[in-house]
């Protein structure tokens, strides 16, 4: 039986009412390109000129929330994935926001995990990663209909993890930012491994109306230009002493000193996304708000475009 096969049937059977799995499969391919945005080290970047300004208002006291872990309020606790076989059957989808998003039909499984359950009121991600053709599908505000022989989302996306392309100008994804949700997900694996080599997901409680590159989509309600913009690339300063915390989470702020988090949404400040997994410790996890906004700063990434319309980085 194919690698790729055997993980999809082990995560069906290990996944509880709901479409929840206990623990997330394997990725089976890379995340982008290894000289994609998402997968740059940037700890040797300039420091923004509007650092200050940006960590300020988004709040230099507030402390790192890690919004993933086990369980949260009966369902898993993060944005799950699911990942199926290159036959998959696609289903169509029907978009509120189709003129941004890519249309279907998607390789949705019937019973594919969805953010906070299937009785979710929240943002209710869909992704989907497709072995073989390395595709990776996500929906936002996704909802089953028919027993799952149809979708209804607010918007979605499809990514070739292959490419550096980024989304059209001003075209949202299932994120408010137009990026990939994946790429940007602390996965339980990867930190049992020892190392995260990639960006991480953040959200902010506002931001303003404008996005930098790679963002492609602003969902900002004010044209302060103190509030961060969509994009805004932020890490943790390298100043910041570690060495207290566990080893799972030296993994995670070691990950945000080199290679930072995007601001991709609005929501909690200093939310870090990753993937729900009975495997992780939410009490150990939770000790990360000991590190606050204060530790963190905005680096300028505009020395790295090659292109404004690729995510290949010099």
């Amino acid at each position: 039986m194919a690698a790729w096969r055997l993980v999809v049937l082990v995560g069906m059977l290990l996944a509880p009412a709901g479409g929840a799995r206990a623990e997330s499969p394997p990725v089976p391919c890379a995340l982008f390109p290894a000289d994609n945005v998402w997968n740059r080290d940037i700890s040797g970047l300039p420091v923004h000129p509007l650092s200050s300004t940006y960590v300020a208002s988004i709040g230099a006291s507030v402390g790192l929330h890690p919004d993933f872990g086990t369980v949260y309020a009966g369902a898993p606790n993060g944005i799950p994935y699911t990942v199926v076989a290159g036959d998959q059957r696609r289903v169509p989808v029907t978009f509120r926001y189709a003129d941004e998003s890519d249309p279907g039909p998607y390789p949705i499984p019937r019973h594919a995990p969805i953010e906070g359950g299937r009785r979710s009121r929240g943002d209710r991600h869909v992704l989907v990663v497709q072995a073989g053709t390395c595709g990776l599908y996500e929906l936002f505000a996704a909802h089953a209909r028919r027993h799952a022989r149809r979708w209804t989302a607010g918007s979605g996306a499809f990514w070739d993890l292959g490419s550096n392309a980024l989304r059209p100008a001003d075209w949202t994804s299932a994120d408010a930012a137009g990026l990939p949700i994946l790429p940007g997900l602390v996965r339980y694996e990867e930190v049992a491994s020892g190392a995260v080599r990639h960006a991480l997901r953040v959200t902010v409680s506002r931001t303003q109306r404008a996005y930098l590159w790679p963002a492609r989509h602003q969902a900002g309600a004010s044209d302060d230009t103190s509030l961060p913009p969509m994009g805004l690339r932020l890490r943790l300063k390298a100043g910041v002493d570690i060495s207290g915390f566990s080893a799972t989470n030296q993994v995670i702020l070691t990950a945000l000193q080199r290679y930072g988090m995007f601001v991709a949404d609005n929501g909690g400040s200093w939310f870090i996304s990753g993937v729900p997994d009975a495997r992780w410790s939410d009490d150990d996890l939770h000790l990360l708000g000991r590190i606050t906004g204060a530790d963190f700063e905005a680096v300028d990434e505009s020395g790295l475009i090659v292109d404004s319309d690729s995510g290949q980085v010099r």
